[in-house]
């Protein structure tokens, strides 16, 4: 009985050995895989960036100086990459749209109006589907640009700017699944749209518009949304005795005080750190100006509410803070807490 227990034991404990080397030869395999698509995808790009030319400049013109939408078309997978180009041109300060160039011969040419553009990818150019998209845009004298592999396809020789996509492997190996060529088309779309973006002049302020949600639109608060309003401003001059500065700073929840000149430019700050560091029997006979700590940091209204939080945490190797006052040439026109940038959900 304990002999064949112990046979049975050794036999199992080999069939766990060769699963065990069954699994790590198909995970050396996997990642082999893995990294031969990566490499083969990264050199499409690679391959994609140096072609560039005159084409991809002729596409910017283009759409750059349609006053209307551009519509962003193409079929199975180029069609899914479609949809993302549209969403990434429409988020990013250029009016997009997709239309399903299926959909397109059933009435949905109608979304495409006098005015518009219209970008049309295809890896072959022969795309059946797209025929009633680029007859539209011929009859109708809509701008038509395209992206394409093939330079002698219908799409290309009836467009008005087309860039070629290089001839490239697909990571597929037997060269069927569109993996490379929907790369490089995505990664197209993503140059087109940014380059967009900069001859527009689009800004972070205009990115947050087209984005108030999520943490990327609190990312882009501005200070002057979420500061405390001069109304509520601790402020003292430097003649001005402690014992009312330290009423003026317990008054507010901020835990300071700012000090101003005559004309109002701010010139120190007292906190509760000033009032530990000069502590003698005679400080409520102080004045403002002896105990404040000069050049306090500030921050201009237009800041991202980022960078504030940024200087009271101390980024620039600078003691952490809670307050900082917001200045405009130097005066004091509001302040923040940290608490404030929590609030608004800035981390």
């Amino acid at each position: 009985m304990t002999a064949r227990v112990e046979r049975a034991a050794r036999a199992e404990g080999r069939e766990d050995a060769a699963a065990e080397t069954t699994h790590a030869e198909t995970a050396h395999k996997d990642l082999e895989t893995g990294r031969r698509v990566l490499r083969l995808e990264a050199q499409g790009l690679d391959a994609l960036a140096k072609s560039l030319g005159d084409g991809f400049v002729r596409i910017l013109d283009t759409l750059a100086a349609v006053p209307g939408r551009i519509t962003v078309t193409g079929m199975g997978k180029s069609g899914h990459i479609a949809r993302k180009i549209a969403a990434t041109l429409a988020s990013t300060g250029t009016p997009a749209q997709f239309v399903h160039p299926g959909e397109a011969s059933h009435g949905d040419l109608g979304m495409i109006a006098p005015g518009d553009a219209v970008l049309a990818m295809s890896n072959s150019g022969d795309t059946t589907e797209l025929n009633a998209v680029i007859l539209y845009t011929r009859r109708f004298a809509i701008p038509l640009v395209a992206m394409t592999a093939k330079a002698d396809s219908t799409l290309a020789e009836a467009a008005d700017a087309t860039v070629i996509l290089p001839q490239a492997p697909e990571g597929c190996p037997m060269g069927l699944a569109p993996t490379t060529s929907t790369t490089m088309m995505l990664a197209l779309g993503d140059a087109i749209a940014i380059a967009l973006l900069e001859r527009k002049g689009f800004s972070a302020r205009d990115f947050q518009v087209l984005h108030p949600g999520g943490s990327l639109g609190r990312q882009l608060l501005r200070v002057s949304e979420i500061m405390h309003g001069p109304e509520a401003l601790p402020l003292c001059r430097p003649e001005t005795p402690l014992a009312e500065a330290i009423l003026t700073m317990t008054k507010g929840t901020f835990g300071c005080v700012g000090v101003t000149e005559e004309s109002g430019v701010l010139v120190g700050i007292i906190t509760d750190g000033d009032l530990r560091r000069h502590m003698d029997p005679g400080l409520l006979t102080f004045l403002a100006g002896k105990v404040m700590t000069g050049a306090p940091r500030t921050i201009r209204p237009q800041a991202l509410a980022a960078e504030a939080l940024g200087i009271m945490n101390g980024v620039r190797n600078e003691r952490p803070i809670t307050s900082l006052f917001v200045v405009d040439e130097a005066r004091p026109v509001g302040i923040l807490h940290i608490h404030d940038c929590l609030r608004a959900g800035i981390a």
